[in-house]
């Protein structure tokens, strides 16, 4: 019997400065792959009680049955992903399990001590980020989304059978 609450981590992310070329070094130093990366990809969510559309190129990739997330934002909006000053965070950023149901999940957290940092959504996705006191420079996040769950499913199995070919996919949301 386990005991973690939500299940095995499902994702692990990290913030970069340049997308591509992380991913390029995933590629080469670990050989993970292949990627599909989403450009031009919005979340609408409120930050610390401040509302704001935040903008972000994402690359997804598959480590056995974790999903390694590498994120470059591209806006300024205050957000989870920048400091106080309003410069960008780089390196391991968070951990994510999916869930089925986010209220559920955050209510849980939140009577276990972790506080919502930052709620988002976009189509077909809810998200919150939540923190801990005493655990800086992590934060933990829910993730409800069917179509998430069925994508990690796929990229697993595509990972198990990556002979190194079309190492990165590519899906940009402004097209």
């Amino acid at each position: 019997m386990t005991q973690a609450k939500y299940g095995p981590i499902d994702q692990i992310g990290y913030l970069v400065d340049d997308l591509d070329a992380s991913i390029q070094r995933w590629i080469d130093m670990m050989g993970v792959g292949p990627w599909t990366v989403f450009r031009n990809v919005s979340l609408n969510g409120s930050y610390r009680g401040q509302a704001g559309v935040v903008g972000m190129d994402v690359g997804l990739a598959y480590q056995g049955d974790v999903q390694i997330e590498l994120i470059k934002i591209t806006n300024e909006t205050p957000s989870p992903y920048r400091d106080a000053a309003g410069k960008p965070i780089l390196g391991v950023h968070h951990v994510a399990w999916v869930v089925d149901d986010l209220d559920a999940a955050v209510e849980r957290a939140t009577a276990d001590g972790l506080k919502v940092a930052f709620a988002a959504s976009s189509p077909g996705t809810h998200v919150a980020y939540m923190e801990a006191d005493g655990e800086p420079g992590v934060l933990f996040e829910f993730i409800e989304s069917p179509a998430t769950r069925d994508m990690i499913g796929a990229g697993i199995i595509a990972t198990k059978n990556w002979d190194g070919t079309n190492p990165v996919h590519v899906i940009d949301f402004a097209a």
